[in-house]
C-alpha cells in the first residue's frame, strides 16, 4: 500500500510540473533501493533464528561485535568519525562438547558473494565442522548484507574486507582460551575464497593451511565476460569509483592471480569447468601465475561436475566425497580431534536424518 501511495504521490508531482520524470525516477529508485536494505535486515533477523534452528544441537552459536581497519576511503575525511575502525559482526560456532580446558582447531570461514552474508546455506558445512570438533568463525565483513545501507556502502573487494576476515581471527585467539593459536586455517568459496588466499598471502604467518574453491582470481579478466550491471558494482562511487581499464593496478591489486607470488601457506584450489559465476579461465590463471612462482600447492580441476559454481557445497554424493577430500587436506595440518574416516561419518554428521 506504501509503495503504491509513494509512486501515486510521484506521478500526481510530475503531472503538475512539481518535480521533472527524472527526478521522479531517481525518487522511486531511492525508496526502492531502501526498501531492498530494510528486507535484507528482515531476511538477516530469520536466518539468524534458523542457525539455531538447524545447527543448535550440535553447536553453540553466537554472534559477536568487533572492529576492523577505518574505511579505505571517506567520502569526508574531517567528519565527525571519519578515520575510526568499521564494526562488524561475526558468527561464532563452538561444538557443544568440547572440553573448555583443551585447545582446539580454529576454522576462519568467509562468505562469498559481491554483496551477501554468512547464511544458513552453509548448514550442513557448519554441521561437519562440528562433528570433527572445530570452533568456527564466520565474519560478516563490510559489505555484507542484512545491516543496512550504511554497511553495505562499506564494500572494499579484495580490499579491507580482508582484514576484518583477519580481524575476526585475532578476537577468537584473544577471547577463546580453548582456540589453539597454532592451528587455525582458513576455508572459503567464490569470493570467500579469494578472501581466503588474500589472507595467506598477507598474512602468512597467521594461518597454517588454506582451502579456496571455485575463487574469484583475477578482477581484470572477471571484467571482461561479466555484464555491465556486476561492473557497476565496482565503479560504483562508495566503491573503487572506476571502471577497471581507467585504473589497471588497482584491480590487480584485489586479484589472486597477481599476487601468487606471495604464497607460503598450504593451499589448496578447487574449480569446476560448467561455473558459470567464476569462468575456470580465472582460476586457471591462478593456477599457472603460482606454478611460475615455483609455488608448492594443490589443486583439481573438475570436469562437468552437476552443480557448477555451487558443485561441492552441494547435497550430492559427489560432493559430498570432494568435501571430504577438502577435510582431509585441512586435517593434515589442523588434526582436528575427529577427523572423518568415511563418507558415511561425514553423511551422519551433516543431516539429523
Amino acid at each position: 500500500m506504501k509503495c503504491k501511495m509513494l509512486a501515486l504521490l510521484i506521478t500526481v508531482s510530475i503531472c503538475c510540473g512539481i518535480i521533472s520524470a527524472q527526478d521522479g525516477e531517481d525518487k522511486l529508485a531511492k525508496y526502492f533501493e531502501n526498501l531492498d536494505h530494510k528486507l535484507n535486515a528482515i531476511e538477516k533477523l530469520a536466518d539468524d533464528i534458523l542457525w539455531y534452528h538447524k545447527v543448535g544441537d550440535v553447536a553453540r552459536i553466537d554472534k559477536v561485535y568487533m572492529t576492523g581497519p577505518p574505511l579505505w576511503k571517506e567520502k569526508n575525511p574531517t567528519a565527525l568519525g571519519a578515520g575510526d575502525p568499521v564494526k562488524f559482526w561475526s558468527y561464532v560456532f563452538v561444538p557443544v562438547d568440547i572440553d573448555p580446558a583443551r585447545k582446539y582447531p580454529l576454522i576462519v570461514f568467509p562468505h562469498g558473494g559481491v554483496h551477501s552474508d554468512f547464511g544458513t546455506y552453509y548448514t550442513h558445512i557448519i554441521r561437519e565442522l562440528m562433528a570433527q570438533q572445530y570452533i568456527v568463525v564466520a565474519a560478516e565483513y563490510r559489505g555484507s548484507t542484512g545491516y543496512g545501507k550504511g554497511h553495505y556502502q562499506k564494500i572494499d573487494y579484495g580490499g579491507l574486507e580482508i582484514e576484518d576476515v583477519n580481524a575476526s581471527r585475532e578476537f577468537m585467539l584473544t577471547n577463546c582460551e580453548f582456540v589453539d593459536k597454532n592451528r587455525v586455517g582458513i576455508i572459503g568459496w567464490s569470493h570467500g575464497g579469494l578472501i581466503a588466499l588474500m589472507n595467506v598471502f598477507e598474512h602468512p604467518e597467521n594461518y597454517k593451511v588454506a582451502y579456496a574453491g571455485v575463487p574469484v582470481s583475477d578482477l581484470i579478466a572477471r571484467m571482461g565476460y561479466q555484464t555491465q550491471e556486476y561492473r557497476d558494482l565496482y565503479s560504483a562511487d562508495y566503491h573503487i569509483g572506476k571502471p577497471a581499464h581507467e585504473d589497471l593496478e588497482e584491480y590487480r591489486r584485489r586479484s589472486p592471480a597477481w599476487q601468487a607470488h606471495k604464497l607460503q601457506t598450504p593451499l589448496l584450489i578447487h574449480t569446476n569447468t560448467n561455473d558459470d559465476d567464476v569462468n575456470v579461465l580465472e582460476v586457471e590463471h591462478l593456477i599457472k601465475s603460482l606454478k611460475a612462482e615455483n609455488k608448492k600447492f594443490e589443486y583439481k580441476i573438475y570436469e562437468e561436475i552437476p552443480g557448477g559454481h555451487s558443485f561441492n557445497r552441494m547435497d550430492t554424493k559427489i560432493a559430498r566425497e570432494i568435501r571430504l577430500e577438502i577435510y582431509r587436506f585441512l586435517d593434515q595440518y589442523l588434526s582436528p580431534p575427529r577427523a572423518f574416516k568415511s563418507v558415511r561419518e561425514l553423511e551422519k554428521a551433516a543431516y539429523k536424518f
